[in-house]
């Protein structure tokens, strides 16, 4: 890297950690405290039952503080990750950084704790004093071998896990990677020869978990600074005698032919490319120091085509990075309330980031890790620390182990259940999603996505296939579909997992137009142009499958205007029966924003420019039904600039319109307006303007007079507030047609398949 860019690197992180606030932590209050009540309960007088309880019963403890959700992270900066010993204060920005990684990828409140102490026998006394505390305990960046001997004393003397996340979590993620290298070099860890360079704290406690994963003891080879460790030399502390061969048998150079796999945890340059090309077939080599690796991959391959390579650097394949493990195993761990983490829940913890490895990888970490193929081989051996599956995976496989092992305070009812609520709690549509999923579940239906050929509906569909919600058709090119499919690494044999419907060639094309233009030979379409329509838009062609019963429900639009896609899908589907009496007809889009504070419905934000009073009034029944599909009973407002007729505007008159045409109609659900939106989510508000209001709490679906305050609402309040949008939802067509936004995701796209795939009883 140049001066320049070097120069311009610090100043940028400098810039990051002063600004807007200095640091990268905060603290956030999570209980109401807006009234003198509040501080009543908060602090004096109620406080003080809390702290009765807990004297009487330490365990409450869990139950009545943030304890359960409280890791401490504890340096004396003498060893801080390729910087050295820099003394307690200036370990800060890597303990605040460790803190925010908790924090992001497994909402672990951390308190990061530096400490002037570097005798091993005070510095646990100090850790020890803080248990009351903290549910659990990082050690992080102090030197080895003093290292050893504070977690040695922590743990006999705490009731909560101690885990140095240098030694412990490096070994981790190194055994999740060997467990995958050996797997595709053919080989079993009993049976490797293992080379190892560097003895300090992680190097020796990959060893000690690789071996209680299967590697023989006598067949490790350990090199520090001295040499082999062998049984010949003196001075040799406990951990390294255990990992000693019988004598010396030569030098790194020597002892390197005939290896399976090379471990480095030392120095930068330590292994040579004469000694890779003296290694075993499909040799696995782990070159772990950093910023250097002991060689650089490039230089191993050169000598060895077939090397299986990974090192600590971002900027190479396979970076095994703490960050895979310690989150999840402390989520795990504080979840049950285990006393202490086991060498099972480490070995539960390798093998669930091993195994996440062998699968597809989903499109929320396609998206992170653009251009990368993530496909399970030799360039990945582990997952990537933004997957965000390892947060169900991995705790519910350490909690699972921990219970197992009788270190849990807390027994989990169900894993499976705990799994899916932390899935839940990455994927924000998670919850609220739920009955639709446990309801798509229940059918088979077939779901044609009009744009095939997006990488994001081919992970859309890989997701369907794992969730076992519906069958994907997609219309695109076989060709285009197959290779994106292999340019993304996911896991779909078209004919297997899906249908192709290729608008170039498919042997349906002529009844296709045919039937198209039988439905549109008197609004100006002549036989040519039905040919044109249907060989070239495949907005058209999937709503003719569904028309002709080929599919149930159609899902277009992640390019293009809604409008035009509208367009195809009121002419070719509008008018079939509804099943209820009905015709079929697109009467509003229903949008579900996920905030902070709660789920809210908007409508309609794109089907009606300027509805009528009666179109509102469909609006608002359509939106009650699809409300409920959520498991939410429906509260309805009619947002208008009038408040309950003191306004003659043309939007309060639809409204009043509107409210009667729902009267009329004896709706099953809570309705009111016209009003402004403060009044609709503000009930004491409301109850000043209107003491006799419908609404018996806050509305929690807003309807608007027109597309463009409808729209407009929507769309500040996911660019202000973060909010995440389902939808939206075409209602009144009996889930045969949705159109999406260019914006979505695949995970929307996912869940729009799930609505669509949902039993239409009772839904508009």
């Amino acid at each position: 890297m140049s001066q320049a860019k070097d120069d311009a690197l610090r100043e940028a992180a400098l810039s990051y950690h002063a600004e807007p606030t200095p640091g990268k932590l905060a603290i956030r209050v999570t209980k109401p405290m807006a009234t003198q009540r509040d501080l009543s309960l908060a602090y004096s007088p109620g406080v003080a039952d809390a702290c009765l309880a807990i004297r009487d019963e330490p365990e409450l403890a869990f139950k009545y503080t943030g304890k359960a959700n409280r890791v401490a992270v504890i340096s004396n900066g003498t060893a801080v990750l390729g910087l050295g010993n820099i003394g307690a204060a200036a370990s800060k920005p890597v303990m605040e950084g460790k803190v925010a990684l908790f924090k992001k990828f497994a909402n672990i409140d951390g308190f990061d704790i530096e400490v002037n102490e570097t005798d091993p026998q005070k510095l646990a006394e100090i850790v020890i004093a803080l248990e009351p505390t903290f549910g659990a305990v990082n050690l992080e960046d102090i030197g080895a071998p003093a290292c050893f001997e504070v977690e040695r004393i922590c743990k006999e003397r705490m009731g909560i896990p101690v885990f140095h996340d240098d030694q412990h979590g490096t070994a981790i993620v190194v055994a999740a990677a060997a467990v995958n290298a050996m797997l595709l070099a053919g080989k079993a860890l009993a049976d490797v020869k293992m080379v190892s360079t560097g003895g300090g704290a992680a190097g020796i406690a990959c060893l000690k978990l690789l071996c209680d994963m299967g590697l023989k003891r006598e067949n490790v080879f350990l090199f520090d600074i001295d040499g082999l460790v062998h049984a010949g030399r003196g001075g040799l502390d406990a951990t390294k005698k255990s990992f000693a061969q019988p004598e010396n048998v030569g030098a790194l150079d020597e002892v390197i032919a005939g290896a399976d796999m090379f471990l480095g945890l030392s120095a930068g340059g330590v292994l040579k490319p004469e000694m890779v090309a003296k290694m075993a077939k499909d040799p696995v080599i782990f070159a772990l120091a950093n910023p250097t690796p002991e060689i650089w991959p490039d230089q191993a391959r050169e000598v060895r085509e077939d090397a299986i390579v990974a090192t600590g650097r971002s900027d190479y394949p396979n970076q095994v990075n703490n960050v895979l493990c310690f989150p999840f195993i402390f989520r795990g761990a504080l979840d049950v309330q285990a006393t202490q983490i086991t060498e099972e829940m480490k070995v539960a913890c390798a093998e669930a980031i091993a195994g996440l490895a062998r699968k597809s990888a989903t499109a929320e970490t396609a998206a992170v890790y653009r251009g990368e193929r993530m496909v399970f081989g030799r360039d990945y051996l582990i997952p990537k620390p933004f997957d965000p599956r390892l947060l169900g995976q991995v705790a519910g496989a350490v909690a699972r182990a921990a219970m197992k092992a009788g270190v849990a305070r807390k027994a989990l009812d169900s894993v499976d259940d705990y799994q899916r609520r932390l899935d839940a709690s990455v994927f924000r549509t998670g919850m609220i999603m739920k009955p639709v999923f446990e309801a798509a579940r229940s059918g088979h239906r077939r779901i044609v996505f009009a744009e095939g050929e997006e990488e994001r509906v081919l992970h859309c569909a890989q997701s369907m296939l794992q969730e076992g919600v519906d069958q994907p058709i997609l219309i695109g090119r076989p060709d285009v579909i197959a290779s994106r499919i292999e340019r993304a690494g996911i896991n779909l044999v078209a004919g297997r997992d899906f249908e192709v419907c290729d608008p170039h060639d498919d042997p349906r094309y002529k009844d296709y137009w045919s039937e198209y233009h039988d439905i549109m030979q008197r609004r100006g379409v002549t036989p040519d142009l039905a040919r044109t329509i249907l060989r070239t838009n495949t907005t058209a062609i999937g709503a003719i499958m569904v028309r002709r019963g080929e599919a149930d429900s159609l899902i277009c639009g992640t390019f293009g205007q809604y409008l035009w896609h509208l367009k195809y899908v009121d002419e070719i589907l509008a008018g079939l029966p509804d099943g209820k009496g009905g015709k079929l007809k697109p009467i509003g889009a229903l949008s579900t924003l996920i905030l902070d504070q709660g789920v809210i419905f908007i409508g309609d934000s794109q089907v009606h420019p300027d509805p009528s009073a009666e179109q509102i009034a469909d609006t608002v029944v359509g939106a009650a039904r699809h409300i409920r599909r959520f498991g939410i009973e429906p509260r309805i407002a009619l947002l208008s600039h009038s408040v309950f007729g003191n306004l003659d505007t043309p939007s309060g008159r639809k409204m009043r319109e509107a409210l009667d045409l729902l009267e009329m109609r004896g709706v099953d659900f809570e309705f009111e307006g016209e009003m402004h939106a403060d009044h609709a989510l503000d009930p004491e508000l409301l109850r000043r303007i209107m003491p006799n209001a419908r609404l018996t709490g806050p509305a929690n679906c807003l309807i608007f007079a027109s597309v463009d305050a409808a729209s407009g609402s929507r769309n500040i309040l996911k660019q202000l507030t973060g909010g995440l949008e389902i939808g939206p939802i075409l209602m009144g067509m009996g889930n045969k047609a949705h159109i999406v936004s260019p914006s979505i995701t695949a995970r929307g796209l996912l869940n729009i398949a799930a609505l669509a795939g949902t039993p239409v009883t009772n839904y508009a």
